[in-house]
């Protein structure tokens, strides 16, 4: 099979020669600056304070234990949806937490 002809777009370059990308005609060959990359950070700079990951545990701790006494009718006003909300609510709470531990 033949390789598809190459399209030729009239007009040639959209960028006079030697401006652009890589600068002048003066630079040329070496990288311009852009100054839009940024080292990534060490992992001594990515260390979580000691609350994040006890407040995430917390936050699923208790959640299930209020969904659990909910089930069980161990709570004041028995079964209740607004129970089960909070409990939920925590856990969500508890996950959005461990998306902030490093």
């Amino acid at each position: 099979m033949a390789k598809p002809a190459k399209r030729h777009v009239p007009g040639g370059r959209v960028t006079p020669k030697g401006t652009g990308s890589k600068g002048t005609s003066a630079n040329r060959g070496r990288p311009v600056s852009t100054g839009r990359y940024t080292p990534p950070v060490p992992r001594e700079v990515k260390v979580s304070p000691t609350w994040v990951p006890v407040l995430m545990f917390t936050l699923l701790g208790l959640g299930m234990v209020v969904i659990f006494l909910n089930y069980l009718s161990l709570l004041p006003g028995g079964v209740s949806n607004l129970y089960l909300g909070l409990g939920l609510l925590a856990i969500c709470g508890g996950i959005v937490t461990a998306t902030q531990y490093r």
